[in-house]
């Protein structure tokens, strides 16, 4: 399972573990990514992400649908596409 948000696009970022004594091992912070699924009313359909904490704050505070489309205008893709409402 690969450790990328598909929304934010977050993914591990590099860095060292100093000890005491000042020596650097290479270690990978990783982002806190979790497979969510989202039930978006204005299309009544189901979609499961793959988000980080971050994108789910943000859908919490703007909405789902919101928040898509606004990725979606920003050319962002995040592999399925919001199907319009007949």
């Amino acid at each position: 399972m690969s450790k990328v948000c598909q929304l934010t696009g977050k993914r591990p970022i590099v860095g060292n573990n100093v000890s005491h004594s000042n020596r650097k091992t290479k270690r990978r912070f990783l982002p806190n990514v979790h497979t969510k699924r989202f039930f978006v009313p204005e299309t009544d359909q189901w979609m499961t992400l793959k988000l980080s904490t971050s994108a789910m704050r943000n859908i919490n505070k703007l909405g789902i649908y919101a928040y898509l489309s606004d990725l979606e205008a920003q050319g962002v893709d995040y592999g399925d596409k919001l199907k319009k409402k007949k």
